[in-house]
């Protein structure tokens, strides 16, 4: 008798890795990230297929039910594709802080030279005028 969860699991794979490759297809999904995911549904895929895996990592671990190990290294995964996302995140907020200082410093220096310019343009103009007279 096949186990329902371990039919969910497989199907819950297969459908993870079709839906990840259609996003890599479509530009939607970086490779760099898409690893991760693949990495977990080929993992998930591969304890709902091979029992005997599963159940003797279950035993090993002092699991009870197998299907149990399977949530709970989904969920281990999940925990850590979400710390690496959120290193990834803090990663982009510093540089993204980081570029709007310096766009910052770089508006701040041009306006002082057009004002220095005009200034000068603005002398000049006078000088002319005074020689004119």
């Amino acid at each position: 008798m096949i186990d329902r969860s371990i039919v969910f699991t497989v199907g819950a794979a297969v459908m993870a890795l079709l839906v990840i490759l259609e996003l890599v297809r479509r530009r939607r999904l970086s490779e760099e990230y898409s690893l991760l995911w693949l990495g977990t549904a080929v993992v998930m895929l591969i304890l709902g297929l091979w029992r005997d895996l599963l159940h003797n990592v279950a035993a090993l671990v002092g699991i009870y039910d197998p299907s149990n190990l399977l949530f709970l290294l989904a969920g281990f995964f999940m925990l850590f594709i979400q710390l690496y996302f959120s290193t990834v995140i803090t990663r982009l907020a510093r540089e993204s802080k980081e570029s709007a200082q310096q766009i910052a410093l770089l508006r701040f220096e041009l306006e002082r030279l057009r004002g220095e310019q005009v200034n000068d343009e603005k002398h000049q103009t006078d000088q002319s005028a005074d020689v004119d007279h």
